[in-house]
């Protein structure tokens, strides 16, 4: 069995809000009606939805490229860093995205990650309406190191 990473999360999350172009409104809508808590976190989010969401919420969004210009990307390096504790992604499923690579590449590193994902706001209300979100949690992890020694040990091991 994979030896694991405990990995501890603050009362107060970093969160990473990100839409779609025909979902930006759901999310606005959404962080409206939950300004308030969403106020007692960090909040990132890409180009364009970041810069809605600042308006709108009259709160501090850290704002990141927009996701088909890296954003996206930017996001997943910073939860493979352990910078972020939860994705609120509304993504379109009925319509393709030029970037569609990097928004699957994105959703696969917050599982990978094991960070909790929002996909819609049902998901999105139920994370929220969670105790976990105002308390700290110890979030498990594989320990990926030892996974990456295995396969360099075993791949010298074939060479020769």
């Amino acid at each position: 069995m994979a030896e694991e990473i405990k990995k501890e999360v603050s009362k107060q999350k970093t969160i990473a809000l990100v839409a779609h172009d025909n979902k930006k409104k759901d999310l606005i809508e959404w962080a409206k009606f939950n300004r308030d808590s969403l106020a007692k976190h960090k909040i990132l989010a890409t180009g364009t939805t970041g810069t809605l969401l600042e308006k709108t919420l009259n709160i501090k969004i850290e704002k990141l490229k927009s996701g088909p210009l890296g954003g996206d990307q930017q996001i997943g390096a910073m939860i493979s860093e352990s910078e972020i504790d939860l994705l609120i992604f509304f993504w379109d499923p009925l319509e393709a995205q030029p970037h569609d690579p990097d928004v699957k590449a994105l959703l696969r590193i917050a599982v990978v990650w094991n960070i909790p994902i929002a996909c819609n706001r049902a998901s999105a209300d139920f994370i929220f309406s969670s105790p976990l979100m105002t308390s700290e949690y110890t979030r498990i992890i594989p320990d990926y190191e030892s996974y990456l020694k295995r396969r360099v040990n075993s791949e010298e091991n074939t060479d020769e």
